[in-house]
């Protein structure tokens, strides 16, 4: 199985979300770091899992009346 990996901007471009809202995502603990995202090479570069984000922003949606 192969999961598509996202940069911030593709991110920020597929669920039309501005750059600096993933990066406050971040920041407030709601993208979780080996869940959401991963640092390849223990680098400072993030990298998104879209079918973890995918099924965590559908689960919140359905999840609320």
């Amino acid at each position: 199985m192969e999961t598509e990996l996202l940069t911030t901007e593709e991110l920020s471009a597929r669920i039309k979300y501005d750059v600096r809202t993933i990066r406050e995502r971040l920041k407030d603990s709601v993208l979780l770091e080996g869940i959401h995202y991963f640092r390849p090479f223990g680098g400072r570069k993030i990298i998104y899992r879209w079918e973890a984000i995918q099924q965590d922003m559908m689960r919140v949606s359905v999840a609320r009346p």
